[in-house]
C-alpha cells in the first residue's frame, strides 16, 4: 500500500455523501414518524405495504441510511472503516430493495418512477464503496 495526499476532491465528495445519508436518515426518520392518520390518507394498496412493512425491511433501512451516514464521517475522517460501513449500508440496501421491489412489488403498487430514486441510491452506495476502496489501495484512508 501506497501513502499519498488524498485527493483534493475527496473532503467535496465526503461532505457531499454525509449531507446525501443524512436526507436518507431524515427520510427514514419521517417513515417511522407516519401516524395512522397519515397512512390512511393513502391509496388502499400503500396502506396495506406501509402497515405490513416487516421489522427485518425496517432494520435494513436503518442500517442503509445511519451506515452511510457514518461512512461518510470515516471517510471525512480519512479513516479506512469507512470501506467497511460502506459496504454494510450496500448489503442493507440491497435487502431493502429486496422487499420493495420483489417483495412488494413497489412498481406496480408505484408505478415506474419508482425505480429512479432506489436506483440512484443504489448507485451512489456502489461509488462510494468503490471510492473508499480506493482510498486505501491509494492510501488516502488510514
Amino acid at each position: 500500500m501506497t501513502v499519498s495526499t488524498p485527493a483534493s476532491w475527496l473532503k467535496s465528495v465526503a461532505w457531499a455523501a454525509l449531507v446525501w445519508n443524512l436526507l436518507g436518515v431524515l427520510a427514514f426518520v419521517m417513515h417511522m414518524l407516519m401516524t395512522p392518520e397519515m397512512i390512511s390518507k393513502l391509496p388502499l394498496d400503500q396502506q396495506a405495504a406501509y402497515s405490513n412493512t416487516p421489522l427485518w425491511s425496517t432494520i435494513a433501512f436503518a442500517i442503509a441510511v445511519f451506515g452511510g451516514c457514518l461512512g461518510a464521517v470515516f471517510l471525512l475522517l480519512k479513516n479506512s472503516l469507512a470501506r467497511t460501513v460502506f459496504a454494510l449500508s450496500l448489503c442493507a440496501i440491497i435487502i431493502q430493495q429486496f422487499y420493495n421491489f420483489i417483495v412488494i412489488n413497489s412498481i406496480k403498487l408505484l408505478g415506474v418512477s419508482a425505480v429512479f430514486m432506489p436506483l440512484l441510491v443504489v448507485i451512489i452506495a456502489i461509488g462510494l464503496l468503490i471510492l473508499s476502496h480506493k482510498g486505501i489501495q491509494q492510501g488516502w484512508l488510514k
